[in-house]
């Protein structure tokens, strides 16, 4: 009797019936992905289609149908300022501030925190564990515990509402971190290498630079966004330690948001809102992968 007689006819049908399961499961799931995506991409879609509705229509129309007429009158006004009977400064000059502070604060809070990981994962010292601990614990410390401390420590470094005193406060409290990132991924890099080059002759910086800092891209980019989505989203700081002039983009929403006098303007403050999370909303749909990757890269050791 040949292998082929001896496999029942009820074996196929039990493994076609296997994969139509199989493939209902996995079209299900979809289903269900699809429904959370549209579920969490509706309020964006409500403010993207508000922002290009005119008064007349928000007021008489229904809050989820596109507009009957685009206008880009509010994006205008959002960007500018130009309002039209209604009190209101634009975010144009803002982003700016905004852009000033979290450029160099990504910066050297990178740079700072990549150092002081290299030196926990690499160069043992005294008290090297205690010291980490403390910084880890800085990370966890409550925003509104600093607020007064820090506004002293500024009025006394004649930095208190100037752009070089939101740096300095963004980039103390970002590189608790940072540190902890570069630390967590530098861990895993053989310690072999370091004594290597030390035989060569190569000092600290020269390690850093000609070994290190190669191989540091993706935990650079964790860092990067990382630091740039908690610098333009801040709030607190930004209404702290600013003053006319410096403040960054979250306080001018803030701004535009509650200055409206007479008739509320929706479609301003929703193109108001998405332009100020634009610059996020771009950094993490070009370099979100590379975050993933990047938290990932540090896991394992070995």
């Amino acid at each position: 009797m040949t292998d082929a007689t001896l496999i029942s006819p009820r074996a196929g049908t039990r493994t076609t019936g296997q994969k139509v399961t199989r493939l209902a499961l996995r079209y299900g799931l979809y289903a269900l992905l699809f429904l959370f995506a549209l579920y969490y991409l509706l309020p964006l879609f409500v403010m993207v289609s508000t922002s290009l509705k005119s008064l007349d229509e928000i007021r008489t129309g229904s809050l989820v149908a596109l507009p009957r007429e685009v206008t880009f009158e509010a994006w205008k006004t959002a960007w500018s300022g130009a309002c039209t009977g209604i009190q209101c400064e634009g975010l144009k000059p803002y982003l700016w501030n905004s852009l000033l502070i979290a450029i160099p604060g990504v910066a050297i809070s990178t740079i700072i925190g990549a150092l002081n990981g290299y030196v926990f994962a690499q160069w043992r010292f005294r008290g090297a564990n205690l010291m980490f601990a403390l910084i880890l614990f800085g990370c966890f410390i409550p925003f509104q515990v600093v607020l007064l401390p820090m506004a002293r420590m500024l009025g006394l470094m004649g930095l208190a509402g100037s752009i070089p005193g939101l740096i300095f406060v963004h980039v103390v409290y970002g590189l608790g971190f940072t540190t902890l990132f570069f630390r967590n991924y530098y861990v895993t890099i053989p310690m072999e290498l370091v004594r290597a080059a030390k035989i060569d002759g190569a000092g600290f910086f020269r390690i850093f630079w000609s070994i290190f800092l190669p191989i540091s891209l993706p935990i650079i980019v964790v860092s990067v966004i990382w630091q740039f989505t908690q610098i333009w989203n801040d709030f607190l700081f930004g209404v702290s330690f600013s003053e006319a002039g410096t403040q960054p983009v979250t306080v001018a929403l803030n701004n535009i948001v509650n200055s409206t006098t007479g008739v509320k303007a929706y479609n301003v403050d929703m193109a108001a809102a998405i332009l100020a999370a634009l610059p996020t909303l771009l950094v993490y749909v070009v370099a979100g992968k590379y975050f993933i990757r990047g938290l990932t890269a540090g896991s394992v050791k070995g």
